[in-house]
């Protein structure tokens, strides 16, 4: 199975700008890889809260709409609240 998650860059880095992107109801994001620059995102929660329980999410490779281009990455960590069902935080990797 496929997946295909819209993304936007996000210029404010940082914990304050994070909280208020998590209180708006998206999730903070970061691509990294070797020989290029990370870049930071942000996804929609409710785009990205179903489909990180399948187990194939964490083990093909995604494609993410970032600016009208397509780059493929993988789920290289996951960082999820302590007791809500709630994802704060991911780290995708260049594929």
């Amino acid at each position: 199975m496929s997946y295909t998650i819209n993304a936007e860059i996000r210029t404010e880095i940082g914990k304050g700008s994070s909280r208020r992107l998590r209180h708006a109801g998206k999730v903070p994001a970061v691509i990294y890889g070797p020989g290029k620059e990370p870049v930071s995102i942000t996804l929609l929660h409710k785009d990205i809260i179903n489909i990180q329980l399948n187990d194939e999410f964490y083990t093909t490779d995604l494609t993410i709409v970032l600016d009208g281009k397509e780059v493929t990455v993988r789920v290289q960590d996951v960082q999820r609240h302590a007791f809500k069902p709630m994802v704060e935080h991911f780290d995708f990797k260049f594929a």
